[in-house]
This record gives structure tokens, sequence and C-alpha cells, in this order.
């Protein structure tokens, strides 16, 4: 089971720690999403399941010294950690992360490079390249 938190965790991670970077130790405050790109929103919503709404300087250590320095690497695993620690006791919330990752996260495909493909999902054939022969 500690794997799997950790998996989740890291998962998790990118969205909460973009939240916190763009609104710091207010990124638990009940406010409106609207303004807020989808990676930030779905990490604020997830930070805000996590730990609750709260105001003021009512901010979980992790995410207030994360809001300090959002690009601090030490910082963010200190609030995976945090998160991981909070998971572990509350499997229901692990699931309620889960449906929100599968529900919200923004899908991003990237192709690059000569005759290459990008699709979320492919259901047929895809063939790149020069002189493919296909037969049924």
């Amino acid at each position: 089971m500690d794997g799997e938190l950790a998996v989740l965790v890291g998962q998790v991670s990118p969205y909460v720690t973009a939240a916190v970077g763009a609104y710091g130790s207010a990124v638990l405050a009940t406010v409106n999403d609207e303004a807020a790109g989808a990676t930030v929103g779905l990490g604020r919503r997830m930070l805000r399941r996590i730990f609750g709404s709260r105001t003021g300087g009512d901010v979980p250590r992790p995410v207030a010294d994360l809001a300090a320095e959002p690009g601090d690497p030490d910082l963010q695993a200190a609030l995976r950690v945090a998160i991981r620690k909070v998971l572990a006791v509350d499997t229901e919330l692990a699931g309620d992360l889960r449906a929100m990752l599968t529900a919200e996260a923004p899908v991003t495909v990237t192709a690059s490079g000569a005759r290459s493909i990008a699709a979320h999902t492919i259901t047929g054939v895809a063939a790149p390249g020069d002189d493919v022969t296909i037969t049924r």
C-alpha cells in the first residue's frame, strides 16, 4: 500500500506544487477558481481536499514553506511527505484524489520528429512512414 501511495503522491505533486506556486499561502482560502488554469485549479482543489479550507495563518507548515520558496525541491518533497502521511490514514481520500486525477487532469499529447504520431487514444491502425502497406 505504501508504494501505491507514493505513486499517487507523485501524480498529485505537480498539480499541488503549481497551485502553491500560483496562490502562495492563500492556496487553501475559499475563493473562486475561475481565474486558475486547469493544472493550478486542480492542484488547489486537491490541496483543499487534503488539508481543508483555511484562512489567514492557519496553513499547514509544508504548504507555507513551499509558498515562500515554490521552486525549492526539498520543500516540494516535504509537501509530498505530508500528503503521503495524510493519505496513509485516510484511504477514502486517496480514492477521491485518484478520481479527481482521472476526471480532471489535463491530457497533454506531444509528437516530435519526422512522421511521429500524437494521439490520446488510437483505436485503429497508425502507420507513420513511407511505403506502408496495410492488409487485412
